[in-house]
């Protein structure tokens, strides 16, 4: 349908089979992709599907997140990605997986239409309030997999599948009470909603509709919509799949929904103006933190990739229904230097945390040993990238971005080539062919960037015309002959891009392009974080400030084009007039892959108060890693899984903008951590003062170490820090792992938040 606000009609899509990338770099991260998507074993994926149904296996199962509770989450991304890829180029091989897939999961799929990996006791789990790994979140990455598939190749046995499994999703939440429905949908379910509204745009099954509305958060869409940011301490990969759903309530039933969309398009304001880096990307250690406090959160473990992707998906639909310049500008900036930044272009495995702190390094995945959630949205944004390039309505065509493509128009009966090497040159051209050789009239909408240094010139034939502009967008309506050529020169400059919360804080970029400044291979070693996730480490100080020579700071600002000066044709900046006019060389980070890098600059002068808190912050962040023998996200599912979390009576949350778990006042919880074997050892432990007047026992080994009374305090909706010792007694000399519980013994329920660490003595 097409939705209709104060007169503005929605956009259509494009159909990827519409679209050819021409362009070096994009063919190749395709190309990439599909060599990636064509090396996958499918029996290897669906061994999990074989066991729920009590049939054999015909492979052992891929190791990583897929032998994990986790598992059969890959497999709906892999439907996704070569059903999106199978649009573009026909290709026989994908075909003949996806049908084997599909064919294999219709012989999986119980009596009662359940389909998964796993048995339906973690969805009891869920339930009953006990850990289990985001069973719906992996459910909605099967149903939107199937859904795909049934949209790119018209295959009637995987709608049948997935209708049958869209009345198992409506059976089951059908019995929810309001207190159920409540315990559900604490734990991370994806964007259910809005795959089950596209499940009904599919069956027409009233039951799918009431099936997506439970998963519907009307409180969080009500407090959004109203402007209160109360994003602090929410997973924002749990969040952004909320709006995703609210915003297709919209798209799927009309006008009478105009609340949703509202919401949605209130998160996004708030998400990209408040809690987004120069990148796009969003989120620390997978959580959004306070509005405006970026430097402040600035890590190893920012921007996780997925949420990007999420945004990306939000972003286009919202652009579709409003033309609004806004989301444009954001989706270009976002795919550019977040999305493609993400792929190795030699390898094409995909990143999972994009650090935003200097002195990291890219991480990427391995083909076959982790199975991250970002590896599954890899492949799905790397067979989607020329999905919103273009955009038609009846007799107008919406360039958005200026890539090189070809498409064909074919409701207009016209092909267009596009060349262009942004950010390499200003200019971008565009070839007009009319397929039956005759004349066309239409209108063509042309993207005004927000980076624009100037006014844009238009030439069509060598001819300078001036456009109509309207909304950031050039319309030039004509009667367009065979051979017509376009061609349009956007100046651009270098900028700097400072933090709300630290002025002198500042990002790089040149025109669409985020700029990085290599910084060396030196002890390149990965740790490991979360369910065998893998991270850069920064063993030593990595120098992250700039002085400026000769001038204070913001006058070094306000010369700004005479400081950060473009060395060559290829893109690479220096500094001037600072202390590293050698050092650093600043080029297009989506290209930045095999050094450690620094994309953020902190502009301090010398011998000053701020250089001296600067490099006591930095000093103070590295002993707290250098001195942490273990540590766990609380609250986090997949944290908490990798440190063999038990317990009854428990439940994950946000707490005053930090996540954390809590017990009930006849319930505890558990996890192994690592020790040093036979000496004290420390556990880092963060409290509430929400908890006054309650105690919780701390036990090591089934041995009481200790119990906090949480006293009254007159900061009551703050966290504080305890350092509780171990003593040699309770660690054997050959003892790596301790197990630490939690249980409430006075009070009733109590909790522990932020990051329990166990630290060297």
């Amino acid at each position: 349908m097409n939705n209709t606000t104060s007169g503005i009609a929605a956009l259509n899509n494009i159909g990827l089979s519409h679209v050819q990338l021409t362009g070096a770099y994009h063919v190749n991260a395709f190309e990439k992709e599909m060599a990636y998507l064509l090396s996958y074993d499918p029996d290897r994926l669906l061994v999990g599907f074989r066991e729920v149904a009590g049939l054999p296996a015909k492979a052992t199962i891929y190791p990583g997140w897929e032998d994990t509770e986790i598992r059969g989450h890959t497999l709906g991304h892999f439907l996704t990605a070569c059903a999106q890829a199978y649009m573009q180029n026909r290709n026989a091989d994908l075909l003949a997986k996806l049908e084997y897939i599909i064919d294999e999961l219709s012989l999986s799929q119980l009596d009662n239409g359940y389909l998964s990996a796993f048995p339906e006791t973690l969805f009891d789990n869920v339930e009953k309030r006990k850990p289990a790994w985001v069973p719906w979140y992996t459910m909605h990455k099967i149903i939107a997999g199937l859904i795909i598939v049934v949209e790119g190749t018209g295959n009637q046995t995987a709608y049948d599948i997935v209708a049958k499994l869209g009345d198992w999703v409506a059976d089951r939440t059908s019995k929810w009470s309001k207190e159920l429905r409540k315990t559900v949908l604490a734990v991370e379910y994806g964007g259910m909603n809005d795959c089950l509204y596209d499940l009904f745009k599919l069956t027409k099954s009233s039951r799918h509709l009431e099936a997506a509305h439970q998963f519907d958060e009307i409180n969080l869409f009500e407090a959004i919509r109203s402007g209160q940011d109360i994003l602090k301490g929410k997973h924002a990969n749990t969040t952004i799949p909320k709006f995703l759903g609210a915003l297709n309530r919209y798209l799927t039933l009309g006008e009478s929904e105009i609340f949703y969309r509202e919401a949605a398009e209130k998160f996004w304001d708030m998400v990209v103006y408040h809690h987004s880096y120069i990148t796009g990307g969003n989120s620390e250690s997978e959580h959004f933190g306070d509005s405006d406090l970026l430097d402040g959160k600035r890590s190893d473990i920012t921007c996780e990739t997925c949420n990007s992707y999420n945004m990306l998906k939000l972003t286009r639909e919202l652009f579709k229904l409003t033309q609004d310049i806004k989301y444009a500008d954001f989706y270009e900036n976002t795919y550019m230097n977040a999305i493609l930044s993400s792929q190795h272009p030699d390898t094409g495995m995909t990143m999972y945390f994009q650090p935003m702190a200097t002195g990291y390094f890219k991480v990427y995945s391995s083909p076959f040993e982790h199975f991250w959630c970002c590896t599954g949205t890899g492949m799905e944004s790397f067979t989607k990238l020329n999905d919103s390039i273009y955009f038609q309505l009846d007799q107008q065509l919406y360039v958005n971005q200026y890539v090189s493509s070809q498409l064909d128009w074919s409701e207009q009966n016209i092909k267009i080539t596009q060349n262009t090497d942004f950010p390499y040159t200003d200019k971008a051209q565009l070839m007009i062919e009319t397929v039956d050789h005759s004349d066309k009239h239409f209108t063509m909408c042309l993207r005004i960037p927000e980076w624009a240094s100037g006014e844009i010139s238009f030439t069509i034939n060598g001819e300078h015309i001036q456009p109509k502009v309207r909304d950031g967008y050039a319309h030039i309506e004509r009667v367009w002959m065979n051979g017509d050529s376009l061609q349009l020169r956007i100046p651009m400059v270098a900028s700097y891009y400072p933090l709300a919360d630290a002025p002198n804080v500042v990002g790089f970029k040149y025109g669409p392009v985020v700029l990085s400044a290599a910084l060396g291979t030196e002890d390149m070693i990965e740790s490991k974080t979360g369910v065998i996730v893998s991270v850069p480490t920064k063993r030593m100080l990595v120098k992250d400030f700039v002085t400026p020579v000769g001038m204070n700071v913001q006058e070094w600002f306000n010369d700004f084009d005479q400081h950060f000066v473009r060395l060559n044709d290829d893109l690479a900046f220096v500094l001037r007039n600072t202390d590293e006019e050698k050092r650093l060389v600043f080029t297009p980070h989506f290209k930045q892959h095999n050094e450690r890098y620094g994309i953020y600059w902190n502009f301090v002068e010398a011998d000053s108060d701020a250089l001296r808190d600067h490099q006591k912050k930095s000093h103070q962040q590295l002993l707290l890693k250098e001195n942490t023998i273990d540590s766990v996200q609380v609250g986090n599912d997949q944290y908490e899984l990798e440190h063999y979390i038990q317990g009854e009576h428990t439940y994950a949350g946000s707490f005053e903008g930090l996540n954390g778990r809590r017990a009930e006042a006849n319930g505890w919880f558990s996890y192994e951590m690592k020790v040093l074997p036979g000496q004290r050892n420390g556990l880092l432990v963060t409290f509430s003062y929400l908890d006054a007047d309650r105690s919780f026992g701390i036990w090591v080994n089934g041995h009481l170490l200790a119990t906090e009374t949480v006293l009254h305090h007159e900061r009551k909706r703050e966290f504080y820090d305890k350092v509780i010792e171990i003593p040699v007694s309770l660690i054997a000399e050959d003892q790596e792992s301790i197990v630490v519980r939690f249980a409430p013994v006075m009070g009733g329920f109590n909790g522990v938040y932020g990051v329990l660490r166990t630290i060297k003595p």
